[in-house]
């Protein structure tokens, strides 16, 4: 059987763990299509399951592959996929089957999307993940409307800065907490205002908030209650929000866990191809230095999206 490469990870730990492997190229199954990655990014759930802190329920085994977008070319198409094709570029958010730190790798047709024609295939693999986190969180989730005050916290970041994007084309007004040495990107992306959360209280500089986006957490959420207004939304991608002050509050409070979706990815798609909106990629590392890539998005503040150039 045909080989590719892959970083495999055999047990959880640090970055050591990573290690490139070759393994067998996996087989599409009728309804899936069989990509070959030219890029692969890099996301914080990846260092997450590799401590075993995300789920340390059962060990890894045999080689699990990790990263859950890519985008790169259809090579092989299932019995029953009628689109999309081979020869077609295609990104995705993987569904937590096998990962995309590898030269191949098999997804369910119906969750892939043309990649954006105004992207390389680096900055397309940024988009899936980040991107869907952001648009299902504003949109799904919060019900995002024209002429609402939504305040973003963590906009620098790869979900925020794609967020403050959307918020925009939706017609809100924009309010984003950042590190004092982000203040000018979030600003490029079109934040209304940008609040610097080492020197400023948010609490200080906003208020009348129609909906928090919370990508922070913690105590930073805590104290979102403060400016959000009567009757208010607010949505986190971490800890769900406390239900006794949603209810004082008249507010709608929630925490979700973005999912793939084909048919969102292909809006954005659209978004980017039409100028509206542009990913960020910060770092890009070869796909033998994934575990260098890990480290660096774990350890470092990171503007936009950390990305393994694999082909």
């Amino acid at each position: 059987m045909a080989k590719m490469k892959a970083v495999c990870m055999r047990s959880f730990g640090g970055p050591e763990v990573l290690k490139v492997e070759e393994i067998d190229i996996p087989q599409p199954a009728d309804d899936e299509v069989l990509v070959r990655v030219h890029a692969a990014s890099v996301n914080p759930i990846d260092y997450k399951i590799r401590s075993g802190s995300y789920s340390s329920s059962m060990q890894p085994q045999d080689c699990t592959v990790l990263g859950r977008d890519i985008a790169g070319t259809v090579e092989r198409s299932g019995r029953t996929v009628q689109n999309p094709l081979a020869g077609e570029n295609v990104y995705a958010m993987l569904d937590g089957g096998p990962g995309g730190y590898a030269q191949y790798v098999t997804i369910k047709a119906n969750i892939c999307a043309p990649e954006p024609k105004q992207l390389d295939h680096v900055a397309a693999a940024a988009v899936p993940l980040a991107g869907l986190t952001a648009w299902q969180g504003l949109f799904d989730e919060g019900g995002l409307q024209s002429g609402q005050r939504v305040l973003i916290h963590g906009g620098a970041g790869g979900v925020g800065h794609l967020a403050i994007q959307f918020a925009k084309v939706r017609g809100a007004t924009v309010f984003t907490t950042v590190s004092s040495s982000d203040i000018d990107f979030v600003r490029s992306l079109g934040a209304d205002q940008a609040i610097d959360h080492i020197h400023q209280r948010f609490e200080d500089e906003v208020s009348d908030i129609d909906f928090v986006f919370d990508l922070i957490g913690g105590e930073t959420q805590e104290r979102s209650w403060t400016v959000l207004k009567d009757g208010g939304t607010l949505i986190s991608t971490l800890a769900k929000p406390s239900a006794e002050k949603a209810y004082k509050h008249h507010a709608r409070a929630n925490n979700y866990r973005a999912h793939p979706d084909g048919s969102e990815l292909a809006e954005i798609g659209r978004l980017i191809d039409s100028g509206k909106v542009r990913p960020y990629v910060t770092a890009t590392y070869p796909l033998e230095r994934a575990a260098e890539a890990q480290d660096r998005l774990q350890r470092k503040h990171t503007q936009g999206k950390v990305v393994l150039k694999v082909a």
